[in-house]
Protein backbone atom coordinates (compact mmCIF):
# COMPACT_ATOMS: atom_id res chain seq x y z
CA UNK A 1 0.00 0.00 0.00
CA UNK A 2 1.51 3.32 -1.11
CA UNK A 3 -0.82 6.14 -0.17
CA UNK A 4 -0.06 9.84 -0.43
CA UNK A 5 -2.26 12.58 1.03
CA UNK A 6 -1.88 16.04 -0.45
CA UNK A 7 -2.76 18.58 2.22
CA UNK A 8 -2.29 22.16 3.32
CA UNK A 9 -1.84 22.96 7.03
CA UNK A 10 -5.08 24.07 8.64
CA UNK A 11 -7.20 23.33 5.58
CA UNK A 12 -10.07 20.84 5.47
CA UNK A 13 -7.45 18.23 4.49
CA UNK A 14 -6.80 17.96 8.22
CA UNK A 15 -9.77 15.56 8.42
CA UNK A 16 -8.31 12.81 6.19
CA UNK A 17 -4.89 13.50 7.71
CA UNK A 18 -6.32 12.56 11.13
CA UNK A 19 -8.22 9.57 9.73
CA UNK A 20 -5.11 8.20 8.00
CA UNK A 21 -3.37 8.34 11.38
CA UNK A 22 -6.35 6.52 12.90
CA UNK A 23 -6.21 3.86 10.17
CA UNK A 24 -2.67 3.01 11.17
CA UNK A 25 -1.16 2.05 7.81
CA UNK A 26 1.85 3.82 6.28
CA UNK A 27 1.21 6.93 4.22
CA UNK A 28 3.05 9.97 2.95
CA UNK A 29 1.77 13.46 3.78
CA UNK A 30 2.72 15.84 0.98
CA UNK A 31 2.26 19.53 1.74
CA UNK A 32 0.77 21.77 -0.94
CA UNK A 33 2.07 25.27 -0.20
CA UNK A 34 -0.75 27.71 -0.91
CA UNK A 35 1.54 30.68 -0.20
CA UNK A 36 3.51 29.66 -3.31
CA UNK A 37 0.36 28.76 -5.30
CA UNK A 38 1.50 25.15 -5.54
CA UNK A 39 -2.13 24.09 -5.85
CA UNK A 40 -2.04 25.67 -9.33
CA UNK A 41 1.25 24.15 -10.41
CA UNK A 42 1.19 21.82 -13.39
CA UNK A 43 2.46 18.95 -11.25
CA UNK A 44 -0.39 19.28 -8.78
CA UNK A 45 -3.05 19.97 -11.40
CA UNK A 46 -2.23 16.59 -12.92
CA UNK A 47 -3.26 15.10 -9.58
CA UNK A 48 -6.23 17.37 -8.86
CA UNK A 49 -7.38 19.63 -11.70
CA UNK A 50 -9.67 21.39 -9.21
CA UNK A 51 -6.57 23.00 -7.62
CA UNK A 52 -7.84 22.16 -4.15
CA UNK A 53 -6.85 19.96 -1.24
CA UNK A 54 -7.21 17.28 -0.16
CA UNK A 55 -6.29 14.74 -2.80
CA UNK A 56 -5.43 11.15 -2.00
CA UNK A 57 -3.34 8.95 -4.29
CA UNK A 58 -3.29 5.18 -3.86
CA UNK A 59 -1.12 3.74 -6.60
CA UNK A 60 -2.83 4.65 -9.87
CA UNK A 61 -6.07 5.63 -8.09
CA UNK A 62 -6.76 9.27 -7.24
CA UNK A 63 -9.73 10.47 -5.19
CA UNK A 64 -10.68 14.00 -4.19
CA UNK A 65 -13.43 15.56 -2.01
CA UNK A 66 -13.44 14.89 1.71
CA UNK A 67 -16.56 12.69 1.97
CA UNK A 68 -15.20 10.34 -0.69
CA UNK A 69 -11.66 10.31 0.71
CA UNK A 70 -12.84 9.69 4.26
CA UNK A 71 -15.09 6.83 3.17
CA UNK A 72 -12.26 5.30 1.15
CA UNK A 73 -9.79 5.38 4.04
CA UNK A 74 -12.35 3.80 6.35
CA UNK A 75 -12.93 1.01 3.81
CA UNK A 76 -9.19 0.31 3.63
CA UNK A 77 -9.04 -0.25 7.40
CA UNK A 78 -12.30 -2.00 8.31
CA UNK A 79 -10.79 -3.37 11.51
CA UNK A 80 -10.55 0.20 12.85
CA UNK A 81 -14.34 0.58 12.58
CA UNK A 82 -14.17 4.18 11.36
CA UNK A 83 -17.40 3.77 9.39
CA UNK A 84 -20.75 2.91 10.99
CA UNK A 85 -21.94 -0.68 10.64
CA UNK A 86 -25.71 -0.15 10.62
CA UNK A 87 -28.00 1.69 8.25
CA UNK A 88 -29.13 4.46 10.58
CA UNK A 89 -25.70 5.38 11.88
CA UNK A 90 -24.30 5.21 8.35
CA UNK A 91 -27.03 7.56 7.12
CA UNK A 92 -26.29 9.95 9.99
CA UNK A 93 -22.57 9.89 9.21
CA UNK A 94 -23.24 10.64 5.54
CA UNK A 95 -25.73 13.37 6.48
CA UNK A 96 -23.16 15.16 8.62
CA UNK A 97 -20.44 14.91 5.98
CA UNK A 98 -22.72 16.15 3.21
CA UNK A 99 -23.72 19.14 5.34
CA UNK A 100 -20.12 19.94 6.18
CA UNK A 101 -19.11 19.79 2.53
CA UNK A 102 -22.05 21.67 1.04
CA UNK A 103 -23.06 23.93 3.92
CA UNK A 104 -20.40 24.74 6.49
CA UNK A 105 -17.51 24.86 4.05
CA UNK A 106 -19.36 26.89 1.43
CA UNK A 107 -20.58 29.52 3.89
CA UNK A 108 -17.06 29.89 5.30
CA UNK A 109 -15.62 30.21 1.79
CA UNK A 110 -17.85 33.22 1.15
CA UNK A 111 -15.84 35.01 3.83
CA UNK A 112 -12.40 33.45 3.32
CA UNK A 113 -12.49 33.19 -0.48
CA UNK A 114 -14.96 35.87 -1.55
CA UNK A 115 -13.10 36.33 -4.85
CA UNK A 116 -14.57 33.02 -5.97
CA UNK A 117 -18.02 34.56 -6.01
CA UNK A 118 -17.67 38.23 -7.00
CA UNK A 119 -15.37 40.91 -8.36
CA UNK A 120 -15.00 44.53 -7.29
CA UNK A 121 -14.49 45.59 -3.68
CA UNK A 122 -18.12 46.52 -3.02
CA UNK A 123 -19.34 43.18 -4.33
CA UNK A 124 -16.66 41.29 -2.44
CA UNK A 125 -17.62 42.96 0.83
CA UNK A 126 -21.27 42.16 0.17
CA UNK A 127 -20.36 38.49 -0.31
CA UNK A 128 -18.32 38.50 2.89
CA UNK A 129 -21.12 40.13 4.86
CA UNK A 130 -23.64 37.58 3.65
CA UNK A 131 -21.13 34.84 4.38
CA UNK A 132 -20.75 36.02 7.97
CA UNK A 133 -24.51 36.00 8.40
CA UNK A 134 -24.93 32.55 6.86
CA UNK A 135 -21.98 31.07 8.75
CA UNK A 136 -23.28 32.26 12.11
CA UNK A 137 -26.64 30.66 11.37
CA UNK A 138 -25.07 27.38 10.29
CA UNK A 139 -22.68 27.22 13.26
CA UNK A 140 -25.67 27.74 15.57
CA UNK A 141 -27.59 25.02 13.73
CA UNK A 142 -24.70 22.61 14.24
CA UNK A 143 -24.75 23.27 17.98
CA UNK A 144 -28.49 22.55 18.08
CA UNK A 145 -28.06 19.32 16.12
CA UNK A 146 -25.21 17.96 18.23
CA UNK A 147 -26.22 14.53 19.55
CA UNK A 148 -26.44 13.72 23.22
CA UNK A 149 -23.95 10.87 22.91
CA UNK A 150 -20.19 10.97 22.55
CA UNK A 151 -19.98 10.93 18.74
CA UNK A 152 -21.85 12.22 15.72
CA UNK A 153 -22.92 8.91 14.20
CA UNK A 154 -23.95 6.75 17.12
CA UNK A 155 -21.88 5.43 20.00
CA UNK A 156 -18.66 4.95 18.06
CA UNK A 157 -16.08 7.38 16.70
CA UNK A 158 -16.34 7.73 12.93
CA UNK A 159 -14.79 9.71 10.08
CA UNK A 160 -17.45 12.40 10.57
CA UNK A 161 -16.00 13.45 13.94
CA UNK A 162 -12.57 14.70 12.82
CA UNK A 163 -14.25 16.34 9.82
CA UNK A 164 -16.45 18.41 12.12
CA UNK A 165 -13.40 19.13 14.29
CA UNK A 166 -11.95 21.08 11.34
CA UNK A 167 -14.88 23.49 11.31
CA UNK A 168 -14.74 23.87 15.07
CA UNK A 169 -11.11 24.98 14.68
CA UNK A 170 -12.10 27.40 11.93
CA UNK A 171 -14.83 28.81 14.15
CA UNK A 172 -12.26 29.85 16.73
CA UNK A 173 -9.79 31.12 14.14
CA UNK A 174 -9.07 34.65 12.96
CA UNK A 175 -11.66 34.69 10.17
CA UNK A 176 -14.68 33.98 12.38
CA UNK A 177 -13.33 34.62 15.87
CA UNK A 178 -16.11 32.82 17.73
CA UNK A 179 -15.72 31.96 21.40
CA UNK A 180 -16.32 28.29 20.69
CA UNK A 181 -16.29 27.08 24.30
CA UNK A 182 -18.82 29.68 25.43
CA UNK A 183 -21.02 29.91 22.34
CA UNK A 184 -20.91 26.28 21.20
CA UNK A 185 -20.34 24.13 24.29
CA UNK A 186 -21.67 20.81 22.94
CA UNK A 187 -19.63 21.12 19.76
CA UNK A 188 -16.58 22.08 21.83
CA UNK A 189 -16.98 19.00 24.00
CA UNK A 190 -16.90 16.81 20.89
CA UNK A 191 -13.88 18.71 19.57
CA UNK A 192 -11.98 18.13 22.80
CA UNK A 193 -12.65 14.38 22.57
CA UNK A 194 -11.32 14.37 19.00
CA UNK A 195 -8.30 16.50 19.96
CA UNK A 196 -7.35 14.14 22.79
CA UNK A 197 -6.94 11.18 20.45
CA UNK A 198 -3.30 10.30 19.69
CA UNK A 199 -4.01 10.20 15.93
CA UNK A 200 -5.26 13.78 16.03
CA UNK A 201 -2.23 14.91 17.98
CA UNK A 202 0.13 13.28 15.47
CA UNK A 203 -1.59 14.94 12.51
CA UNK A 204 -1.68 18.33 14.21
CA UNK A 205 2.02 18.07 15.12
CA UNK A 206 2.95 17.26 11.52
CA UNK A 207 0.89 20.14 10.15
CA UNK A 208 2.30 22.59 12.71
CA UNK A 209 5.84 21.53 11.81
CA UNK A 210 5.11 22.03 8.09
CA UNK A 211 3.28 25.37 8.41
Amino acid sequence: MAITLYYSPGACSLAPHIVLEEAGFPFTAERVDFSKAQQRSQDYLRINPKARVPALVDGDFIVTENPAILRYIAALAPEKQLWPDNARDEARCMEWMAWMSSGLHVSYAHIRRAERYATGEAALESVRAKGREATREIWEAVEKKMPSGSWLAGDRYSVADPYLYVFWAWGGGQVLGYDMDREFPKWSALARRVAERPATQRALAREKAAA
